[in-house]
């Protein structure tokens, strides 16, 4: 077993990376700014020991085997400096998981812009439901398992099920992710433009997808949603066996009959046309019907009856921070946490929200964090995809100063375009030293019996969970 090192052990992929290599028995340290729960959690119920801050005392003092470089780390970075003038050996995450845990497996990649942890969560669970014991790469914390990484329960022809991400390797590898994860079953879920830091358009995006269809071996197959046509567009080239999924007659697998209860949705199964049979999930939205229906899609591909997966979803979980109800307070009021960040997610989360509290108000606080939506690039669907919200709270702008005039994204005016619509907005951070607080003391106010409080964000929205918690409370 060998030492390893993670510089930038705190992003949700390399601490579950981490701990899996730590049960594997690699001795494994790290270390990172700004660690939050639930990772800095994660890391210390599993006995992960973290540097706090970058410093090249952290590495001298561990001299490890082998130094792993998250993507968010870049040239400037003291002990990446420093690993390179010791001339350690350097290595990506994405690059790690395939040679140390994908290995010989059956590889499934689950991508596309949305849905990528629930999908993966689900597909993993459903393989270990059907007794398959898969390893897996989830970019989030599933319920079922409780670690968000783990190798596969057998060293060669087991599965290994990975979120495939877009967003490019590290500073010396700028392929997108998943392109080194070697599927053998790929899933693509949808296709939008985002990762605006890295990809200039849609066109380079959809770049990157084809090169992860054109990786698929012709006895492997590629499950893609019929109802996305970019998505259809970029499995044009497959040479492999192609299905689609979808809500759409024309799909493959399709769901018919959806409707929404107390617990979850239910549908009507139809394979290429052909009723097999109705399912339920613990899952609410049309987007997480057509994630479900992806899910027994692959599942079945690796073996499974019908009448397994729909066992299997009735005891599924989902991740944390997608959908998660964080607590119900003193006059039912309910705070629920989510990582959308892009304005489709935005609004597909606000429909399963109000699909699930159809009666209640909707309080939404969001955190323009993401790379995307601190730009100016996303200002008009910014202003549009609240729809269901009946108050919204906008966060401050995660460091505007990146960009030149015109370039960060501007709440001013979606405050003006949502007012317009007859919200009710707050415009959050006018004084740093104020942050959340102000937005705490705004829904003070605004509180009513049964209102439903929900945070989105890809971050820490500066403490608001806690804060909220706190104030909720005592209320």
């Amino acid at each position: 077993m060998s030492s390893i090192y993670f510089i930038g052990i705190g992003g949700t992929a390399m601490a579950s990376v981490a701990v899996a290599l730590s049960h594997l028995g690699h001795a494994v340290t790290g270390s990172d700014t700004g660690l939050y729960p639930p990772m800095s959690t994660y890391l210390d119920e599993h006995n992960i020991r973290y540097f706090q801050g970058f410093r090249k005392e952290n590495l001298e003092s561990v001299r490890p085997d082998l130094v792993v470089v998250g993507n968010a780390v870049s040239r400037g970075n003291e002990e990446l400096e420093y690993a390179l003038d010791e001339q350690m050996e350097l290595v990506s995450m994405p690059d790690l998981v395939r040679r140390e845990l994908i290995g010989k497996n059956t590889s499934i990649v689950v991508s596309g812009t949305h849905g990528k942890t629930t999908t993966t969560s689900i597909v993993a669970w459903l393989l270990e439901y059907g007794g398959l014991r898969p390893g897996f790469l989830i970019g989030g914390i599933p319920e079922n398992f409780g670690i968000g990484c783990r190798p596969s329960g057998r060293s060669e022809n087991g599965f290994f099920v990975s979120e495939g991400d877009e967003y490019d390797t590290a500073f010396f590898d700028k392929r997108s992710k998943f392109l080194l994860y070697r599927p053998d079953i790929a899933l693509i879920n949808n296709i939008e433009f985002d990762h605006a830091d890295i990809f200039s358009s849609l066109e380079e995006i959809k770049r990157s997808f084809r090169l992860l269809v054109n990786l698929i071996p012709s006895k492997g197959a590629l499950i893609v949603n019929g109802d996305d046509p970019v998505a259809m567009e970029v499995a044009g080239g497959a040479r492999c066996r192609v299905e689609t999924f979808g809500l759409g007659e024309g799909c493959d697998w399709n769901a018919r009959g959806v409707t929404v209860e107390e617990e979850g949705s239910s549908f009507d199964l139809y394979y290429k046309g052909s009723f097999e049979r109705r399912f339920r999930a613990p899952l609410f939205g049309n987007h997480n019907v057509t994630n479900t229906v992806a899910s027994i899609a692959i599942a079945t591909l690796a073996g499974m009856t019908l009448e397994q997966a729909a066992e299997g979803l009735e005891g599924f979980l989902r991740p944390k921070r997608r959908m998660e109800t964080v607590g119900t307070y003193p006059g039912n009021i309910t705070l629920v946490e989510d990582f959308a960040h892009h304005p489709t997610a935005i609004r597909v989360t606000l429909e399963a929200v109000k699909e699930r509290w159809p009666k209640r108000r909707i309080l939404t606080c969001f955190e323009p964090r993401s790379n995307t939506t601190t730009r100016s690039i996303f200002q008009r669907e910014l202003g549009e995809c609240f729809g269901p919200a009946d108050v919204v709270v906008m966060g401050r702008v995660h460091r505007p100063e990146r960009y030149g005039p015109g370039g960060a994204l501007d709440t001013g005016k979606i405050k003006a375009a949502l007012e317009a619509e007859g919200k009710r907005v707050f415009l959050a951070g006018s004084d740093p030293d104020d942050y959340p607080g102000d937005i705490v003391r705004f829904l003070q106010g605004e509180l009513r019996e049964n209102d439903v409080v929900l945070m989105l964000t890809n971050g820490s929205f500066a403490g608001l969970k806690e804060a909220l918690t706190e104030s909720f409370q005592k209320k």
